[in-house]
Protein backbone atom coordinates (compact mmCIF):
# COMPACT_ATOMS: atom_id res chain seq x y z
CA UNK A 1 0.00 0.00 0.00
CA UNK A 2 1.10 3.79 -1.17
CA UNK A 3 1.32 5.96 2.23
CA UNK A 4 1.01 9.57 0.40
CA UNK A 5 1.83 12.63 1.93
CA UNK A 6 0.13 16.22 1.87
CA UNK A 7 1.92 18.90 3.98
CA UNK A 8 0.62 22.32 5.14
CA UNK A 9 2.62 24.87 6.51
CA UNK A 10 1.64 28.61 8.02
CA UNK A 11 4.27 31.19 8.00
CA UNK A 12 4.30 34.41 9.76
CA UNK A 13 4.91 37.78 7.44
CA UNK A 14 7.46 39.97 9.04
CA UNK A 15 8.39 43.91 8.37
CA UNK A 16 12.36 43.59 8.20
CA UNK A 17 12.64 46.85 9.69
CA UNK A 18 10.36 46.43 12.92
CA UNK A 19 9.93 42.84 13.01
CA UNK A 20 6.70 42.45 13.63
CA UNK A 21 4.02 40.55 12.17
CA UNK A 22 2.71 42.79 9.49
CA UNK A 23 -1.10 43.03 7.89
CA UNK A 24 -0.39 42.94 4.10
CA UNK A 25 -3.81 42.57 2.87
CA UNK A 26 -2.71 39.15 1.45
CA UNK A 27 -0.69 40.53 -1.13
CA UNK A 28 1.85 37.56 -1.06
CA UNK A 29 -1.22 35.53 -1.49
CA UNK A 30 -2.72 37.20 -4.75
CA UNK A 31 0.91 37.08 -6.69
CA UNK A 32 2.25 33.67 -5.52
CA UNK A 33 -1.43 32.36 -6.76
CA UNK A 34 -0.73 33.14 -9.93
CA UNK A 35 2.29 30.66 -10.09
CA UNK A 36 1.48 28.42 -7.71
CA UNK A 37 -2.77 28.20 -7.57
CA UNK A 38 -4.10 26.96 -5.23
CA UNK A 39 -1.15 25.78 -3.02
CA UNK A 40 -0.89 28.74 -1.25
CA UNK A 41 -3.67 30.24 0.40
CA UNK A 42 -5.08 33.52 3.01
CA UNK A 43 -5.73 32.78 6.17
CA UNK A 44 -8.05 34.53 9.13
CA UNK A 45 -5.03 37.03 10.03
CA UNK A 46 -3.62 39.33 7.31
CA UNK A 47 -0.48 38.53 8.48
CA UNK A 48 -0.20 35.01 7.86
CA UNK A 49 -0.05 32.80 4.20
CA UNK A 50 -0.34 29.42 4.40
CA UNK A 51 1.12 26.79 1.85
CA UNK A 52 0.16 23.17 0.71
CA UNK A 53 2.15 20.68 -1.36
CA UNK A 54 0.12 18.70 -4.18
CA UNK A 55 -0.49 14.74 -3.02
CA UNK A 56 3.24 13.77 -2.33
CA UNK A 57 4.49 10.53 -3.82
CA UNK A 58 6.72 9.89 -1.01
CA UNK A 59 8.81 11.89 1.37
CA UNK A 60 11.89 12.74 -1.05
CA UNK A 61 8.78 14.45 -3.27
CA UNK A 62 7.54 16.28 -0.43
CA UNK A 63 10.90 17.87 0.42
CA UNK A 64 11.27 19.16 -3.19
CA UNK A 65 7.77 20.36 -2.81
CA UNK A 66 8.14 22.21 0.57
CA UNK A 67 11.48 23.27 -0.43
CA UNK A 68 10.29 25.29 -3.35
CA UNK A 69 7.13 26.57 -1.87
CA UNK A 70 9.02 28.09 0.96
CA UNK A 71 11.44 29.47 -1.65
CA UNK A 72 8.60 31.27 -3.52
CA UNK A 73 6.71 32.59 -0.75
CA UNK A 74 9.99 34.06 0.48
CA UNK A 75 10.31 34.93 -3.02
CA UNK A 76 6.94 36.76 -3.71
CA UNK A 77 7.28 38.40 -0.12
CA UNK A 78 10.95 39.85 -0.55
CA UNK A 79 9.59 41.11 -4.05
CA UNK A 80 6.88 43.23 -1.87
CA UNK A 81 9.29 43.94 0.96
CA UNK A 82 8.78 41.55 3.57
CA UNK A 83 10.44 38.88 5.03
CA UNK A 84 8.72 35.19 5.95
CA UNK A 85 9.21 32.76 9.55
CA UNK A 86 8.08 29.50 10.28
CA UNK A 87 7.59 29.67 14.50
CA UNK A 88 4.89 28.53 16.52
CA UNK A 89 4.01 31.96 17.44
CA UNK A 90 5.75 35.49 16.89
CA UNK A 91 8.19 36.49 19.70
CA UNK A 92 6.69 40.14 20.01
CA UNK A 93 3.93 40.87 17.92
CA UNK A 94 0.22 42.15 19.43
CA UNK A 95 -2.85 40.20 18.10
CA UNK A 96 -4.82 43.02 19.14
CA UNK A 97 -2.83 45.12 16.30
CA UNK A 98 -3.44 42.70 13.46
CA UNK A 99 -6.08 43.00 10.97
CA UNK A 100 -8.28 40.44 10.05
CA UNK A 101 -8.73 39.01 6.30
CA UNK A 102 -11.77 40.48 4.64
CA UNK A 103 -13.85 37.12 4.13
CA UNK A 104 -17.27 35.84 5.09
CA UNK A 105 -16.37 32.88 6.51
CA UNK A 106 -13.86 34.67 8.80
CA UNK A 107 -16.22 37.34 9.53
CA UNK A 108 -18.75 34.14 11.12
CA UNK A 109 -16.18 32.51 12.82
CA UNK A 110 -15.16 35.91 14.49
CA UNK A 111 -18.80 36.77 15.11
CA UNK A 112 -19.02 33.08 16.96
CA UNK A 113 -15.84 33.27 18.81
CA UNK A 114 -15.29 36.77 19.48
CA UNK A 115 -11.50 36.77 21.13
CA UNK A 116 -10.79 33.65 20.99
CA UNK A 117 -10.64 33.84 17.25
CA UNK A 118 -9.14 37.36 16.81
CA UNK A 119 -6.14 36.07 19.40
CA UNK A 120 -5.68 32.98 17.70
CA UNK A 121 -2.61 34.39 15.66
CA UNK A 122 -0.54 31.04 15.85
CA UNK A 123 1.21 28.93 12.81
CA UNK A 124 0.33 24.89 12.68
CA UNK A 125 1.68 22.09 10.66
CA UNK A 126 -0.69 19.99 9.20
CA UNK A 127 0.21 16.40 7.69
CA UNK A 128 -1.83 14.44 5.60
CA UNK A 129 -1.41 10.62 4.70
CA UNK A 130 -3.48 9.19 2.06
CA UNK A 131 -6.32 6.46 3.61
CA UNK A 132 -9.27 5.64 1.67
CA UNK A 133 -10.90 2.68 4.10
CA UNK A 134 -12.46 5.34 6.31
CA UNK A 135 -12.84 2.55 8.93
CA UNK A 136 -9.13 1.57 8.93
CA UNK A 137 -8.29 4.90 8.99
CA UNK A 138 -10.50 5.38 12.36
CA UNK A 139 -8.89 2.51 13.81
CA UNK A 140 -5.28 4.35 12.94
CA UNK A 141 -6.87 7.53 14.45
CA UNK A 142 -7.80 5.69 17.45
CA UNK A 143 -4.27 4.24 17.77
CA UNK A 144 -1.89 7.49 16.89
CA UNK A 145 -3.19 9.24 19.88
CA UNK A 146 -1.06 8.22 22.14
CA UNK A 147 1.77 9.34 19.95
CA UNK A 148 0.53 12.74 19.32
CA UNK A 149 2.34 14.43 22.74
CA UNK A 150 6.00 12.81 21.02
CA UNK A 151 4.88 14.52 17.77
CA UNK A 152 4.36 17.65 19.48
CA UNK A 153 7.23 17.36 21.96
CA UNK A 154 9.89 16.99 18.72
CA UNK A 155 8.02 20.25 16.70
CA UNK A 156 7.83 22.67 19.53
CA UNK A 157 8.66 26.48 18.58
CA UNK A 158 6.91 28.47 20.26
CA UNK A 159 8.16 29.88 23.42
CA UNK A 160 7.34 33.38 23.09
CA UNK A 161 3.69 35.01 23.23
CA UNK A 162 3.52 39.24 23.12
CA UNK A 163 7.20 39.77 24.36
CA UNK A 164 7.14 37.40 27.29
CA UNK A 165 9.19 34.04 27.78
CA UNK A 166 6.27 32.08 28.90
CA UNK A 167 8.32 29.02 30.08
CA UNK A 168 6.27 26.50 27.60
CA UNK A 169 8.58 24.74 24.91
CA UNK A 170 4.74 25.51 23.02
CA UNK A 171 2.65 27.57 24.04
CA UNK A 172 0.85 27.59 20.36
CA UNK A 173 -1.39 24.70 21.67
CA UNK A 174 -2.29 27.17 24.84
CA UNK A 175 -3.79 30.22 22.59
CA UNK A 176 -5.51 26.95 20.01
CA UNK A 177 -6.96 25.58 23.23
CA UNK A 178 -9.54 27.82 23.93
CA UNK A 179 -11.34 26.95 20.64
CA UNK A 180 -14.23 24.77 21.02
CA UNK A 181 -13.55 20.94 19.41
CA UNK A 182 -9.76 20.89 19.59
CA UNK A 183 -7.05 19.17 21.41
CA UNK A 184 -6.75 14.95 21.57
CA UNK A 185 -10.46 13.56 20.20
CA UNK A 186 -12.16 10.69 22.25
CA UNK A 187 -12.07 7.23 20.66
CA UNK A 188 -14.87 6.26 18.10
CA UNK A 189 -15.50 2.20 17.24
CA UNK A 190 -16.15 3.04 14.04
CA UNK A 191 -16.71 5.40 11.19
CA UNK A 192 -20.41 5.35 11.14
CA UNK A 193 -20.23 5.95 15.19
CA UNK A 194 -18.12 9.49 14.02
CA UNK A 195 -20.25 10.06 11.52
CA UNK A 196 -22.91 10.08 13.97
CA UNK A 197 -21.48 12.09 15.80
CA UNK A 198 -20.91 15.10 13.01
CA UNK A 199 -24.24 14.86 12.04
CA UNK A 200 -25.93 15.65 15.49
CA UNK A 201 -23.40 18.75 15.44
CA UNK A 202 -25.00 20.05 12.34
CA UNK A 203 -28.31 18.95 12.86
CA UNK A 204 -27.89 20.97 16.70
CA UNK A 205 -25.97 23.95 15.23
CA UNK A 206 -22.68 23.35 16.95
CA UNK A 207 -21.12 23.29 13.44
CA UNK A 208 -22.24 23.88 9.81
CA UNK A 209 -19.46 21.45 8.69
CA UNK A 210 -16.85 19.41 9.80
CA UNK A 211 -14.12 21.21 8.73
CA UNK A 212 -14.91 23.12 12.30
CA UNK A 213 -13.47 20.36 14.01
CA UNK A 214 -10.21 20.97 14.80
CA UNK A 215 -9.16 18.51 16.84
CA UNK A 216 -5.46 17.33 16.81
CA UNK A 217 -5.95 14.46 14.61
CA UNK A 218 -8.56 14.02 12.69
CA UNK A 219 -10.47 11.86 9.28
CA UNK A 220 -10.17 14.82 7.06
CA UNK A 221 -13.72 15.90 5.58
CA UNK A 222 -13.04 16.25 2.27
CA UNK A 223 -9.71 14.34 1.06
CA UNK A 224 -9.14 10.68 1.95
CA UNK A 225 -6.57 11.28 4.37
CA UNK A 226 -5.78 11.19 7.93
CA UNK A 227 -4.62 14.74 8.77
CA UNK A 228 -2.59 15.22 11.81
CA UNK A 229 -2.66 18.78 13.64
CA UNK A 230 -1.23 19.44 16.72
CA UNK A 231 2.61 20.42 15.63
CA UNK A 232 3.70 23.51 15.74
CA UNK A 233 5.48 24.83 12.82
CA UNK A 234 9.14 24.26 12.39
CA UNK A 235 12.27 26.57 11.65
CA UNK A 236 13.62 24.65 8.93
CA UNK A 237 13.01 22.02 6.04
CA UNK A 238 14.70 19.25 7.77
CA UNK A 239 12.39 19.41 10.44
CA UNK A 240 9.35 19.78 9.10
CA UNK A 241 10.43 16.64 6.59
CA UNK A 242 11.29 14.48 9.65
CA UNK A 243 7.98 15.16 11.66
CA UNK A 244 6.08 14.42 8.26
CA UNK A 245 8.13 11.21 7.79
CA UNK A 246 7.79 9.97 11.48
CA UNK A 247 3.74 10.64 11.13
CA UNK A 248 3.93 8.37 7.81
CA UNK A 249 5.59 5.78 8.90
CA UNK A 250 3.63 5.50 12.24
CA UNK A 251 0.72 4.99 10.14
CA UNK A 252 2.21 2.57 8.01
CA UNK A 253 2.92 0.61 11.03
CA UNK A 254 0.16 0.58 12.63
CA UNK A 255 -1.58 -0.28 9.27
CA UNK A 256 0.74 -3.26 9.09
CA UNK A 257 -0.38 -4.34 12.60
CA UNK A 258 -3.36 -3.95 11.88
CA UNK A 259 -3.71 -6.20 9.01
CA UNK A 260 -1.76 -9.29 11.04
CA UNK A 261 -4.54 -9.05 13.56
CA UNK A 262 -2.37 -7.22 15.98
CA UNK A 263 -3.60 -3.97 17.52
CA UNK A 264 -1.99 -1.00 19.16
CA UNK A 265 -3.28 -0.17 22.89
CA UNK A 266 -5.58 2.14 22.87
CA UNK A 267 -5.14 4.77 25.89
CA UNK A 268 -7.72 7.03 27.68
CA UNK A 269 -7.70 10.71 26.52
CA UNK A 270 -7.48 11.96 29.79
CA UNK A 271 -3.92 10.00 30.08
CA UNK A 272 -2.75 11.12 26.71
CA UNK A 273 -3.66 14.77 27.65
CA UNK A 274 -1.05 14.60 30.93
CA UNK A 275 1.87 14.13 28.48
CA UNK A 276 0.69 16.43 25.96
CA UNK A 277 0.86 19.19 28.61
CA UNK A 278 4.51 17.82 29.32
CA UNK A 279 5.26 18.02 25.72
CA UNK A 280 3.93 21.89 25.25
CA UNK A 281 5.59 22.83 28.66
CA UNK A 282 9.32 20.82 28.41
CA UNK A 283 9.53 19.97 24.55
CA UNK A 284 11.93 17.10 23.94
CA UNK A 285 13.69 18.27 27.92
CA UNK A 286 11.30 16.78 30.46
CA UNK A 287 10.24 13.34 30.83
CA UNK A 288 6.99 11.80 29.43
CA UNK A 289 4.38 8.84 30.94
CA UNK A 290 5.13 5.45 29.32
CA UNK A 291 1.65 4.16 30.35
CA UNK A 292 2.72 0.16 29.23
CA UNK A 293 5.02 0.42 31.86
CA UNK A 294 2.80 2.82 34.49
CA UNK A 295 5.96 5.39 34.86
CA UNK A 296 8.13 8.04 33.58
CA UNK A 297 10.80 7.78 31.13
CA UNK A 298 12.86 10.75 29.64
CA UNK A 299 11.20 12.15 26.50
CA UNK A 300 14.52 11.63 24.67
CA UNK A 301 14.52 7.98 25.29
CA UNK A 302 10.75 7.95 24.22
CA UNK A 303 11.89 9.31 20.95
CA UNK A 304 14.40 6.97 20.55
CA UNK A 305 11.93 3.96 20.99
CA UNK A 306 9.75 5.71 18.77
CA UNK A 307 11.70 5.40 15.88
CA UNK A 308 12.88 1.94 16.56
CA UNK A 309 9.06 0.91 16.60
CA UNK A 310 8.81 2.51 13.30
CA UNK A 311 12.29 0.90 12.07
CA UNK A 312 10.52 -1.93 10.09
CA UNK A 313 8.93 -0.10 7.45
CA UNK A 314 11.59 2.58 6.90
CA UNK A 315 13.20 1.09 3.95
CA UNK A 316 9.61 0.06 2.49
CA UNK A 317 8.92 4.32 2.64
CA UNK A 318 12.10 4.94 1.55
CA UNK A 319 12.58 7.31 4.39
CA UNK A 320 15.23 6.03 6.77
CA UNK A 321 17.35 9.05 6.11
CA UNK A 322 14.45 11.54 6.90
CA UNK A 323 12.95 9.42 10.20
CA UNK A 324 16.34 9.26 11.17
CA UNK A 325 16.86 13.41 11.49
CA UNK A 326 14.91 12.91 15.02
CA UNK A 327 18.52 12.24 16.50
CA UNK A 328 19.92 15.66 14.32
CA UNK A 329 17.24 17.57 16.28
CA UNK A 330 18.02 15.74 19.87
CA UNK A 331 21.12 16.72 19.28
CA UNK A 332 20.81 20.47 18.14
CA UNK A 333 17.38 21.16 20.00
CA UNK A 334 13.78 21.78 19.18
CA UNK A 335 13.00 24.97 16.99
CA UNK A 336 12.04 26.70 20.88
CA UNK A 337 15.18 25.50 22.46
CA UNK A 338 17.63 27.15 19.85
CA UNK A 339 14.73 30.21 19.80
CA UNK A 340 15.44 30.52 23.74
CA UNK A 341 19.38 29.86 23.35
CA UNK A 342 19.04 33.14 21.09
CA UNK A 343 17.45 34.77 23.59
CA UNK A 344 19.54 33.41 25.97
CA UNK A 345 22.45 35.05 24.33
CA UNK A 346 21.31 38.50 23.52
CA UNK A 347 18.53 39.06 25.48
CA UNK A 348 17.18 40.55 22.09
CA UNK A 349 13.22 39.33 20.63
CA UNK A 350 14.53 41.10 18.04
CA UNK A 351 17.46 38.91 17.25
CA UNK A 352 15.46 36.16 17.48
CA UNK A 353 12.99 37.00 14.84
CA UNK A 354 15.89 37.39 12.66
CA UNK A 355 16.94 33.92 14.13
CA UNK A 356 13.67 32.72 12.90
CA UNK A 357 13.69 34.55 9.29
CA UNK A 358 17.28 32.75 8.47
CA UNK A 359 16.39 29.52 9.77
CA UNK A 360 12.78 29.61 7.52
CA UNK A 361 15.32 29.78 4.32
CA UNK A 362 18.18 27.34 5.38
CA UNK A 363 19.64 25.99 2.86
CA UNK A 364 16.82 26.75 0.37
Amino acid sequence: MKFTLGIEEEYQVIDPKTRELISHDQQIVINASQVLNDQVKAEMHQAVVEVGTNICNDIQDAREQITHLRKQISSFAGDLGFKIGAAGTHPFSKWETQLITPNPRYDEIITELQDTARSNLIFGLHVHVGMEDKNMAMHLVNAMRYFLPHLYALSTNSPFWEGRNTGFKSYRSKVFDKFPRTGIPGVFDNYSQYENYVNLLVKTNCIDNPKKIWWDIRIHPIFPTIEVRICDVPLTVDETICIAALIQALVAKLHKLRTHNLNFMIYHRALINENKWRAGRYGIDGKMIDFGLEKEVETRELMREFVEFVDDVLDELGSRKEVEYVFEILKNGTGADRQLKVFEETKDLIKVVDFITEQTILGL
